[in-house]
């Protein structure tokens, strides 16, 4: 049975080309930063979990909810297979539930503050918010985007953000936490335009305070899809 099973939905990502040096400090042993075309990526991601079921049950109150992390791409040579997966500087959620289990079972960096979102679509446009509340105020993300969904490029940018199916996490030097998370391709939107106001230093830390002056060099918007996440695995690297 999967650990977790729900529905990502209307995934907003703002993606910010970095140093590769900036996340080295971040790479769980056994992974190593995954590139395309040369360039290391970071990015931000707001989206909607809906019809939430832990271990097959709904739990009340935490059915539905929103989620804003910060994440980069790694992968993992396991057995002669490419394992291609995400890494969370941290991700933020209105429910403490959430974030004790997430961070308990999973060793991930999830946080509880306020949250919010709004979704409203017209004829012309679908306008996407998520918002979250720090000490000094309101965060956003948003995003307008086309009305008709398209599939996703082969070999594009968007299809290399999207297309990573394992998530890892670092316990310590020599050990990490693997789980793998299944969905099917996913369609996305055209980006119209986007809006940022995010102070990153004060939301993840003064590693990261250096893109509050920085601009994404793309941004997207997907459909999602119902998603698993399956039972942990923690490991060790081989020695080479």
């Amino acid at each position: 049975m999967s650990f977790l099973r729900a529905e990502w939905r209307k995934l907003a990502l703002a993606n910010y080309e970095v140093d590769p040096e900036v996340l080295q400090p971040f790479v769980p042993a056994g992974t190593e930063l995954d590139l395309w075309q040369g360039r290391c990526y970071v990015s931000l991601v707001g989206f909607m979990f809906l019809n939430t079921r832990v271990l097959g049950l709904k739990v009340p109150g935490h059915v539905h909810f929103e989620e804003v992390n910060l994440r980069f791409y790694v992968k993992r040579m396991h057995e002669g297979e490419v394992r291609r997966g995400v890494v969370f500087i941290k991700e933020i959620v209105p429910l403490h539930a959430i974030t004790w289990v997430a961070n308990t079972l999973y060793k991930e960096h999830y946080q509880t503050l306020p949250m919010n979102h709004q979704w409203v679509e017209n004829s012309n446009k679908r306008s996407i918010q998520y918002q979250w509340k720090l000490k000094s105020g309101w965060q956003s993300f948003s995003i307008d985007a086309d009305i008709p969904s398209q599939p996703l490029l082969e070999g594009s940018e968007a299809e290399f953000i999207t297309e990573h199916y394992w998530g890892y996490s670092q316990i310590s030097n020599q050990r990490s936490v693997e789980y793998q998370v299944t969905h099917p391709r996913w369609q996305h939107y055209p980006v119209q335009q986007w809006e940022i106001q995010v102070d990153f230093g004060a939301t993840y830390g003064p590693h990261f305070h250096f893109l509050n002056t920085e601009s994404p060099t793309s941004a997207m918007l997907a459909e999602g899809s119902s998603i698993t996440v399956e039972k942990r695995t923690l490991f060790t690297p081989s020695l080479p």
